[in-house]
């Protein structure tokens, strides 16, 4: 059955066991939960396990202590790992299991609990297994049988509400499931069977029954590429929630479509979450370092989401640690009034090494060779504000677009849903972390040209550079901003006239003259 949910993910590492000092006090283990109650988040997502082990004293398979040291390791090689063992065993020598620690606060707190497993990541069982190890991974028998008895564990010894199904950590989270293309065709059918038979798991365990989540790639291709066969898994029934994503592609990304699962989904009332992903830039760009997507930009994406059909949300890895700005936004994630006329940021993620390891195609960035004139290159962006229905309340809408190696004698055209911005005021800026000559930021402030609630089409097309600049032209970054206020904004549509206006109850217009200020 359909619900919305407003998900919070923690990988158990980064933001607690990593950080805390052993012994661990009662407040730092309720902290994951703690941190999120009180805000829009009415589900708890945990993720249990990494490649090399699980964070609780598990009986099917290896709790996590040397990492990727190996347990033959003298000692521990570094202080998260450290920190990581001598905090679950101090809970556990006061008879604390970690795990139960945290689902138990989240019940307290009026919370869902959900374990999430890594799927391609199977530390006890031989590891010739594994595809990094030269193995075929998910064709082994013996890797689902060994999956499907941590997931029993997980949802039968603990008192979760269910689990999730992690499908989408590889390639950067963990290795592939699959040796290559083939062995995933071949055993599509057993993953969709092994899926079934978790479910069946779930769902019949003593007591209460329970719920099985699916974190899935976010394109129908990728899914099916790796094997996944999203859509007979929701006509199966196996599956009550999908969340799409790719882990470690952090990017933000409202643009996304998600049509092919929503409509799959709902036609047999599975629910989807959109994830939100934390970052705006990534450290893999030229200069650039790591920044978080802002409150404008989680907004746009999740009015996107919300608009496309999605269920509820899904997010992770918030600024930390959380202050007022973060729990704020997880308020507003949960609730559509308060983003309704909020300002909103929409951005296109980019090409990042883990988009192209896991094949998933992105919009940017787009080259445009020099002697590429007349060809428009094509952006489909998703825009969720009622810009015309609203438009006594928008402030401002702006089209950014940063351009590498761009002079001001390029001759650029620029269209949205076939409107020409050329009547549109663009100013032109340095980029930031960047030398100032890379490029320029285009910013255009839309008067006439707006695009519509929904999908539009962005269209960029060089007619011309000058003849002796032959290096390409590259589009890295395309962003729109709408920003609301409480009155509407008034164009000048003459240098001495200031405001056009209509009498109350006349289509009469009036014309307030402005007089320069050097009269004065």
């Amino acid at each position: 059955m359909r619900r919305q949910r407003t998900i919070y993910f923690n990988d158990a590492r980064h933001y607690y066991l990593f950080v805390f000092e052993p012994p661990m006090t009662m407040e730092d283990a309720w902290r994951p939960i703690d941190e999120v109650a009180g805000t829009g988040v009415d589900t708890f997502v945990y993720g249990v396990s990494r490649v090399d082990g699980l964070y609780y004293p598990s009986k099917a398979s290896t709790q996590f202590k040397h990492g990727e040291h190996g347990p033959d390791s003298p000692a521990f090689k570094q202080n998260a790992y450290w920190r990581t063992w001598h905090n679950m065993k101090s809970l556990e020598e006061r008879g604390l299991d970690p795990l139960r620690v945290l689902i138990d606060r989240a019940h307290d707190k009026g919370m869902e609990f959900f374990a999430s497993l890594r799927l391609s990541s199977y530390p006890t069982i031989d590891p010739a297994h594994e595809v990094k190890s030269g193995g075929r991974g998910w064709v082994h028998r013996e890797v689902r049988d060994f999956q499907r008895e941590v997931l029993r564990e997980l949802t039968v010894d603990y008192p979760t509400e269910g689990v999730e199904l992690d499908f989408a950590a590889a390639p950067g989270g963990s290795s592939p499931h699959f040796r290559d293309e083939n062995d995933a065709r071949e055993h599509t059918p057993a993953v969709t069977e092994w899926v079934a038979e978790v479910a069946e798991i779930v769902r019949d365990r003593p007591g209460t029954s329970g719920e099985v989540g699916a974190r899935v790639y976010p394109t129908e291709e990728l899914n099916l590429r790796q094997g996944f066969d999203v859509r007979q898994w929701l006509k199966d029934g196996s599956v009550d929630w999908v969340a799409p994503l790719l882990y470690a592609h952090n990017q933000i990304d409202p643009h996304v479509d998600l049509s092919w699962l929503i409509e799959a989904a709902h036609d047999v009332d599975v629910s989807v979450y959109a994830t939100i992903q934390p970052h705006h830039f990534d450290p893999g760009r030229e200069t650039y370092v790591t920044e978080y997507a802002t409150p404008a930009m989680r907004r746009a994406a999740v009015a996107a989401f919300r608009e496309q059909g999605a269920d509820g949300m899904y997010t992770w890895f918030l600024p930390w640690p959380f202050g007022d700005a973060e729990r704020r936004v997880l308020s507003e994630m949960a609730d559509p009034d308060l983003i309704v006329e909020a300002d909103k940021h929409y951005v296109v993620s980019r090409r990042s090494d883990f988009s192209k390891r896991a094949g998933l195609e992105t919009q940017l960035p787009v080259t445009i060779e020099a002697s590429d004139t007349g060809t428009a290159h094509q952006f489909r962006l998703y825009c969720a504000d009622d810009l015309q229905g609203k438009a006594d309340r928008i402030k401002q809408v702006r089209l950014k677009v940063y351009i590498g190696d761009i002079v001001s004698e390029d001759k650029v055209r620029f269209l949205i849903n076939g409107e020409s911005l050329e009547n549109e005021t663009c100013l032109r800026h340095f980029p930031k972390g960047l030398p100032p000559y890379h490029g320029q930021w285009l910013d255009f402030d839309l008067r006439h040209v707006r695009p519509k609630k929904g999908w539009n089409t962005l269209e960029i097309v060089l007619d011309g550079r000058p003849a002796d600049l032959i290096s390409p032209l590259i589009v890295q970054d395309i962003e729109f901003i709408v920003e609301y206020g409480p009155y509407p904004s008034t164009p000048n549509l003459h240098p001495r006239i200031g405001r056009q206006n209509e009498r109350p109850g006349s289509s009469q217009t009036l014309w307030t003259e402005v007089t320069p200020r050097e009269e004065l």
